[in-house]
């Protein structure tokens, strides 16, 4: 499927504000309401639109101390790898998880309350998964930019 203009326009509103009626959509982008829930389905069904969520506050929550942890292993067997995303994708304090290409193998970026919670996590991490040669973390002083909209349209 290639996105056309509306198509866009649609998942740009939406990622702004998930909570716009769907008259509210189609009126947006100069639709009517059926062609309007038309073209949502069609991205839902196509992957475009892979959920639908309510971005809570992390401040309010006493959830706003951020790690990002980068490691390095020494082991990159297919075992070793399934084992650890598979650990690691389990501990809900990570938010990201990316495998690299670099000085380090692995980056994440983990949401606490604190760093006795931060420890405690690290303590899990590296308990749960052998084969780590390197474990490096650096904390977030402010946060500067965050967003979760990504550049629709852009080049």
């Amino acid at each position: 499927m290639s996105l056309d203009k509306i198509d866009k326009q649609l998942l740009s509103l939406l990622q702004n504000d998930g909570t716009l009626s769907l008259n509210d959509l189609a009126e947006r982008v100069n639709l009517t309401t059926t062609p309007c829930w038309k073209r949502l389905k069609k991205l839902e069904d196509e992957g475009y639109i892979e959920k639908r969520v309510a971005l809570l506050s992390a401040e309010k929550l006493d959830l706003s101390f951020i790690a990002f942890v980068q490691l390095k292993t020494s082991d990159h067997s297919e075992g070793w790898y399934h084992h650890f995303v598979t650990t690691v994708s389990d501990f809900p304090e990570v938010m990201e998880f990316y495998r690299m290409a670099g000085e380090y193998d692995y980056m994440m970026k983990v949401v606490v309350k604190d760093m006795k919670c931060f420890d405690e996590f690290y303590k899990r991490l590296v308990n749960s998964v052998k084969g780590l040669s390197n474990v490096t973390s650096t904390f977030a002083m402010e946060p500067i930019k965050y967003t979760t909209a990504l550049p629709i349209g852009e080049c």
